[in-house]
């Protein structure tokens, strides 16, 4: 399965009128909507949705759809952005399955340095096992098949106290992060995330 993000920063106070509209335009097209959230910590304004498709074809449909369309994704505000990004999962993890993980999701986003993936993916393949009570609220890790390199990953919790106890106790346990991991990075994000009505991902 490929996978597409969508980031869509809407004004302030609008996010329900954009999130419904964005809604809208996923139940009219293919893929699979996995999830749909609003941020809450990091840059706000924003509507994120994940959607599966289970062939190229239909992801690069769906793009020439939302290029060639005068409001992509129920937009109709100028000062609104909208970003699209593709992504395959990495080889060694499950596909997102629907499931609840938790009131907060945290979207990470690395970007790597040049060379920076093969010795990502080695890492994290060692350390998802042994990191197994942190890593089960994993909901996917993924690595971007278009711009600079980078993966992102979505995390689900039932609150941020127990993110921030999980991460302590691996850390401090030496099980995380995955080894080499860090080195390859040139800079990074985290964005904390409450799950739409409507996200099967909830």
């Amino acid at each position: 399965m490929l996978y597409e993000l969508i980031t869509l920063s809407s004004p302030p106070m609008e996010q329900d009128a954009v999130s419904a509209g964005a809604h809208n335009w996923v139940l009219d097209g293919e893929g699979q909507l996995l999830g749909a959230w609003r941020t809450e910590i990091g840059e706000l304004f924003q509507i994120k949705l994940l959607r599966g498709f289970e062939t190229a074809e239909a992801l690069e449909r769906e793009r020439l759809r939302a290029l060639m369309s005068a409001r992509p994704f129920g937009v109709d505000d100028p000062s609104s952005r909208l970003i699209t990004e593709q992504y395959a999962r990495f080889p060694f993890l499950p596909d997102v399955e629907r499931s609840s993980f938790g009131r907060f999701y945290e979207f990470r986003t690395y970007h790597l340095k040049p060379g920076g993936l093969p010795p990502t993916l080695a890492g994290w393949e060692q350390a998802i096992g042994p990191a197994h009570d942190y890593t089960r609220h994993l909901v996917i890790n993924m690595y971007a098949l278009d711009g600079s390199p980078r993966i992102t990953h979505i995390w689900g919790f039932s609150s941020l106290e127990e993110r921030a106890a999980l991460r302590a106790r691996h850390y401090a346990e030496g099980l995380w992060p995955p080894k080499g991991g860090p080195q390859q990075i040139a800079r990074a994000t985290s964005t904390i995330c409450i799950p739409e009505a409507y996200s099967p991902l909830g």
